[in-house]
């Protein structure tokens, strides 16, 4: 999932477009569930999913959205029945500051962050006073910066979690110089810096591989992972709809798990 600042995103709204959404209804019939995404590799999974859903004799109406506002209103509004491409913590934050009532109803796949080498090659060359980039957003900063502590690299306040910045880190034997950076430039950045951590949406879209470039990664089980994972989301009180659980048991088969692993080398990585 790209990850952006909410308020940035509300600022933006009048200006924001949206690929074929207007006027649609997400009431066309019982056999069809309109659902909007963002274009990778949400709307792509979604892509290979209605394949699947055809078999069931359900389909997907899928619009593609250019910004993580508008989606979540279409929601909210009833224009359509569900959106898939945001973690739990920003469809937390969006509900809370925009008074809308949405609720996740599936766990689908978490985008792992990793550390990529620019002028150091692997973090046991890694130098006194070697230049780390990650990004100057709260959300992915604190994930960037767990991620280095997890390869001992720095140590954080031991309260500091999700909300991490630099200014936590309580232990630091390298003197890294921590540089935050927006986050979607990081990858152009790669070359001025010793290494640099990356989400795996940015990373997949410079040309980078997760499993083959990447000195290090999110695993699994780390808190990255069990809090980014990118979930389908309805309106409360939609959460039985049928169409809506078969779309839940198809995002979650082996069908879709295969898919994943098979297109995106570990920048995807399903959780079912």
């Amino acid at each position: 999932m790209r990850k952006v600042i909410l308020t940035l995103a509300v600022t933006a709204l009048t200006v924001v477009s949206l690929v074929g959404c207007g006027g649609t209804s997400a009431n066309k019939d019982s056999k069809t569930i309109i659902v909007g995404a963002t274009p990778a590799p949400h709307a792509e999974i979604l892509k290979r999913a209605n394949e699947l859903m055809q078999e069931k004799g359900y389909t997907l109406d899928i619009k593609e959205y250019t910004d993580y506002v508008q989606p979540n209103l279409a929601v909210e509004n009833g224009d359509i029945t569900a959106n898939f491409f945001q973690h739990q913590p920003y469809l937390d934050q969006f509900n809370e500051e925009n008074k809308t009532h949405l609720v996740s109803v599936a766990s689908v796949h978490y985008e792992p962050f990793g550390i990529y080498g620019g002028k150091t090659k692997s973090l046991e060359e890694l130098q006194d006073k070697a230049k780390v980039a990650v990004p100057n957003d709260t959300t992915n900063e604190a994930r960037a910066l767990l991620l280095l502590q997890a390869q001992g690299l720095i140590t954080l306040k031991e309260d500091a979690g999700l909300t991490a910045t630099k200014k936590d880190i309580v232990d630091n034997p390298k003197n890294l110089e921590i540089l935050e950076v927006e986050a979607a430039q990081i990858p152009h950045s790669l070359q001025d810096v010793d290494i640099a951590v990356i989400n795996g949406n940015y990373a997949l879209s410079a040309g980078l591989s997760v499993k083959d470039d990447a000195l290090a990664i999110e695993a699994e089980d780390s808190v990255g992972a069990d809090t980014y994972k990118n979930v389908l989301v309805v309106k409360e009180g939609n959460e039985d709809n049928e169409a809506v659980k078969v779309l839940i048991e198809v995002l979650n088969s082996d069908e879709i798990k295969n898919y994943i692993n098979d297109t995106y080398n570990g920048a995807v990585v399903p959780l079912f």
